[in-house]
């Protein structure tokens, strides 16, 4: 999954290299989700190999890289799981729903500080 730009400095240097690393040295192409995402598609571990179709959907798999613990800064093997997309999105959707609301709370909250900065209202 594409890293944004306002988190980059939160990944290690080296990166591409442990990405890599756990994607096809440890996982061979394959996603290690046991179920931990759970989308319930899959009994045991998901079936779907990087760059093949995915199984229930045909879309071309993409094989990332999960922290576990939503940190980039903690790169340690046991936190990372090589994921499909379909895994990945998944089993960070209540991290992306919280920094979702977080993010809406900011603007809000900003654009009120305008307002109030500028004597308009929002």
């Amino acid at each position: 999954m594409p890293i944004r730009p306002e988190n980059r400095h939160r990944y290690p240097p080296d990166w591409a290299e442990i990405s890599l690393r756990i994607r096809t040295d440890r996982a061979a192409g394959r996603c290690e989700c046991h179920g931990e995402c759970g989308r319930g598609t899959h009994p045991g571990r998901c079936p779907n190999l990087n760059g093949r179709p995915a199984y229930g959907t045909g879309s071309t798999v993409v094989l990332t890289v999960a922290h576990l613990d939503h940190t980039p800064e903690n790169c340690d093997p046991e936190n990372l799981r090589a994921m499909c997309q379909g895994c990945h999105l998944h089993y960070d959707r209540d991290h992306h729903r919280q920094t979702a609301a977080a993010t809406r709370r900011a603007a809000i909250e900003a654009s009120g500080q305008l307002a109030l900065d500028t004597g308009s209202a929002p």
